[in-house]
């Protein structure tokens, strides 16, 4: 098989946050409300919202796993290694890359990429347990996305591009972080795949309410992430709901691993359900994360709904879900399958470094990429993601 020779452009990777990623920039009359720092047992934690947090095992990320470690696990475990005994064998010292621009940007280079979507480790795990308090949350996020430009730049050197997190339980906020995120150069935003806790209950992200959010980011042509997070959802009594069930790596194999696609799905179906696309015709949603093993249903779905509501959607809801959607199957999936449900068009690729479910290198992934053609490979591993950081204006 022919292998595209080029850069790669990765779609996901991960920073790990300052110590003080959580409080610098938050108000220190509100601090108490948002994240600290707790010591139990010569050990170190964050308390969110007042409560003990759990999300992140060592919010230190010192020592942390090593990049990939869990690979063999996710490809089918030929060597019968627990999760635990994976996971711990692979613990290092932080390198600096994790936490510094500058030599990521060096790694970045020495990896044979163009460029790379950053994203946060914890930063993504909290909303969950601040939407009661939604005042709070927006301190918190509002102080984070601070952090993150102050450390890490929304744009640098051409070459890591980090996406300021937004919540829309209150819209007038999300509207001023959008237009904040605009003037520092963001070229993507990332939200957890949810629905929305808002003063008067949950809404869909899709609800009327939001539409002012909506429109300026189809007017600006900013791509918005949905990428994998803590969404609330449980595993309804039948199995734990842990970080490490919901990994797969448990003590017995449980449901709370659909946790993550049960998510995406409902956020991305709602999207076409509510004629996001037709209303915004110029949105720029990308999956990352969350894996591809959801769309044989989801456009089952879509056909069901256009033949029973046909005077509801004005176009093909699949097509414009095909047209205004970007996917990033996990490493594992059948990425030839994901391309010919999706379109090689609207198929981006992520390495997930350096986090210990991804891979150990991101160009591993030419082990994947049995049957993919050299035209469509070029889209996936750099073209479909380059285009998606530059911003399209309406």
């Amino acid at each position: 098989m022919e292998q595209y020779d080029g850069l790669l452009f990765d779609c996901d990777n991960h920073y790990y946050e300052a110590e003080d990623a959580f409080m610098r920039h938050v108000p220190r009359r509100m601090q108490r409300r948002c994240v600290q720092w707790v010591e139990m047992e010569g050990r170190r934690y964050h308390l969110v919202a007042g409560k003990l947090n759990l999300a992140v095992g060592n919010p230190t990320f010192n020592p942390v796993s090593k990049p990939g470690v869990l690979r063999e696990y996710y490809r089918g475990n030929p060597d019968g290694k627990t999760f635990v005994e994976l996971t711990h064998s692979g613990l290092e010292p932080r390198p600096p890359e994790y936490m510094d621009r500058d030599a990521r940007v060096a790694r970045v280079e020495e990896q044979g990429l163009d460029g790379a979507w950053l994203f946060p480790t914890a930063g993504v795990l909290y909303e969950e347990a601040m939407c009661h308090d939604i005042e709070a949350l927006c301190a918190l996020t509002e102080g984070f996305n601070r952090w993150l430009d102050e450390d890490w730049g929304l744009t640098y050197k051409g070459r890591l591009f980090s996406a300021p997190y937004i919540t829309l339980s209150d819209v007038d906020w999300a509207c001023r972080e959008l237009e904040w995120a605009l003037e520092h150069d963001a070229r993507i935003l990332v939200m957890r795949p949810s629905a929305v806790c808002t003063p008067d209950g949950w809404r869909s992200p899709c609800d009327e309410r939001f539409d002012p959010f909506w429109a300026r980011v189809n007017e600006a042509g900013i791509t918005v992430v949905a990428h994998v997070g803590s969404t609330g959802y449980t595993a309804n009594g039948y199995g734990g709901s842990n970080a490490l069930a919901v990994l797969g790596g448990g003590r017995k194999p449980s449901v709370a691993g659909l946790i993550p696609e049960r998510a995406i799905y409902d956020f991305l179906l709602t999207f076409a359900y509510d004629k996001m696309f037709e209303r915004f015709p110029n949105l720029r949603i990308a999956s990352i994360e969350n894996g591809s093993g959801f769309l044989g249903d989801l456009f089952l779905k879509l056909e069901q709904s256009k033949q029973r509501m046909s005077r509801y959607y004005k176009e093909d809801p699949a097509e414009l879900f095909r047209r205004n959607v970007w996917v990033n199957p996990f490493w594992e999936d059948k990425i030839p399958d994901v391309i010919e449900q999706m379109g090689a068009d609207q198929v981006i690729y992520g390495s997930d470094w350096p986090h210990m479910e991804g891979m150990k290198h991101p160009r591993d992934i030419f082990e994947e990429l049995d049957g993919i053609s050299l035209v469509d490979q070029e889209k996936v591993l750099y073209a479909n993601t380059a285009a998606l950081t530059e911003r399209r204006p309406a």
